[in-house]
């Protein structure tokens, strides 16, 4: 009931910083399950393929189960990308620009840019998360303080100053605050977890990318953990 009067007494610039705070915590509960979501089934999928590479009898089996069932998953990509590099390089040579150097060259190329590709998909969604952990608050803190003036200015029209005219007001226009971080709160957990599990990623994706390397450049496997995996 508090809530509600406080929107019937609010003016247009309460009410829209209201429906500001409920629009950010919308956007922020999407990008969190939305994220959630994708780390869960990408997750799964890495240790399938993982476990696939691995245990694959050569090189072209990986390649043509690749070819024939293509996938999104960073490990994968970055395996389907690496070979079709040294394969390009292989059959076409140094004829354009961005076939310059040797193929070791040309694949460490390839093999970073894969990273590069991979690092902005995860952080997707994460600069949302920021904007709205950093600034909710102060939206709803410029709510409760617009709501406290608003209150006040009312009261003094009335010309009634006493202490429960004051307290329920006031008590109201902190809705705001308390909103704010309502919003905020979930974002800034999710932000860190998120950042957290793309930096696991990304050491995993890297360690794999120095044994891909290595396996393609002179044909044996470097046993690291993540050849364990």
């Amino acid at each position: 009931m508090d809530l509600k009067h406080f929107l019937v007494q609010s003016d247009t610039v309460g009410q829209v910083l209201f429906g500001l705070l409920i629009s950010m915590s919308m956007a922020s509960w999407f990008f969190i399950v939305l994220k959630a979501w994708r780390n869960r089934l990408s997750s799964h999928r890495s240790g399938q393929f993982l476990q696939c590479f691995w245990n694959a009898a050569s090189l072209d089996d990986v390649a043509q189960s690749l070819h024939q069932h293509p996938s999104n998953e960073p490990f994968a990509h970055l395996t389907y990308h690496a070979i079709t590099a040294v394969r390009h390089h292989a059959a076409h040579g140094a004829h354009r620009l961005h076939e310059a150097g040797t193929a070791t060259e040309f694949l460490t190329r390839a093999i970073r840019r894969v990273i590069d590709e991979e690092t902005t998909k995860l952080e997707w969604g994460l600069t949302a998360l920021a904007s709205i952990a950093s600034t909710a608050p102060f939206v709803g803190l410029f709510g409760t303080v617009w709501g406290v003036y608003h209150a006040l200015i009312g009261i003094g029209k009335n010309g009634q100053g006493t202490l429960d005219q004051i307290a329920g007001p006031v008590g109201e226009a902190l809705i705001m605050t308390g909103l704010g971080l309502a919003v905020a709160i979930p974002a800034v957990l999710a932000y860190n977890d998120c950042s957290r599990n793309n930096r696991l990623v990304l050491a995993r994706l890297d360690a794999f990318a120095h044994d891909l390397f290595a396996f393609l450049t002179t044909g044996a496997i470097v046993p690291t953990q993540s050849g364990e995996q």
